[in-house]
């Protein structure tokens, strides 16, 4: 199914943010998952993060998320010329800036089978401290963007695949935060309903001013990105511009 969506997405004023991480270094006991790896992320740009099982992706992913924090190494995130070194935060900063200034979509989309499509949606800014009526109202327009209008008091399990994942899509968007990081966004998809979300996807954070890191095993979802980024042993050792 190709991706239309039914509305212009929302307008929510989409900060200027540049993401730079240098020289990280994580370990896990014996095993090093990241062994000074660096890249630099600009406003409005695509990039894919491909390599084998245990190259590393994942963790560099998660590091410049702030869902962990390297051994040694900077991630720093400048928002409208404001920098925030991230490496360094406690895990209460860290948890405030996932909530604000990143949002996340999984291969699995980790919604909550209870919530409706729009509670799902809405559920960030609520834990924000918005009041449920205006997280709602905010919400609702970013699943009508995405192509579900009148899918809004749907559970999950009342929603294909690719309806769930654009569910979680318009999630990651409504705190109008500036990165948004995707780990295998369309592992769990044929190849046509895979098509689909990134479509969705591309268009809600490039088509937005927003950045988008992806992690992949797919070329074909890599294809689609500005740059690829090859890891392997922990380390990036080689950069592409897809050739379309």
């Amino acid at each position: 199914m190709e991706f239309q969506h039914s509305s212009p997405a929302p307008t929510a004023g989409t900060p200027t943010a540049v993401l730079t991480a240098t020289a990280l270094v994580k370990r896990y006991g014996p095993t090093t998952a990241l062994d000074g790896a660096s890249l630099r992320v600009h406003r409005g740009e695509a990039v894919a993060v491909m390599g084998a099982s245990g190259s590393g992706k994942t963790t560099l992913l998660h590091c410049m998320a702030a869902v962990i924090g390297p051994d040694s190494g900077s991630v720093q995130l400048t928002v409208d010329g404001h920098a925030t070194e991230i490496a360094g935060l406690d895990e209460e900063a860290r948890s405030q800036l996932r909530r604000t200034r990143f949002g996340f979509v999984f291969q699995n989309g980790m919604l909550l089978p209870e919530l409706t499509a729009l509670e799902n949606v809405a559920l960030p800014l609520m834990v924000n401290g918005h009041p449920r009526h205006a997280a709602e109202s905010a919400a609702a327009p970013w699943l009508a963007a995405l192509g579900l209008a009148g899918m809004e008091q749907r559970r999950i399990g009342q929603l294909s695949g690719g309806q769930a994942q654009r569910v979680a899509i318009a999630r990651a968007q409504v705190t109008a935060a500036p990165v948004v990081f995707a780990d295998e966004p369309t592992g769990a998809l044929d190849s046509a309903t895979s098509d689909d979300v990134m479509n969705a996807l591309l268009y809600a954070t490039k088509g937005q001013g927003r950045s988008l890191v992806v992690v992949t095993h797919d070329p074909r979802v890599a294809q689609r990105c500005d740059r690829v980024l090859h890891m392997s042993d922990g380390r990036i050792v080689r950069e592409e511009e897809p050739v379309r």
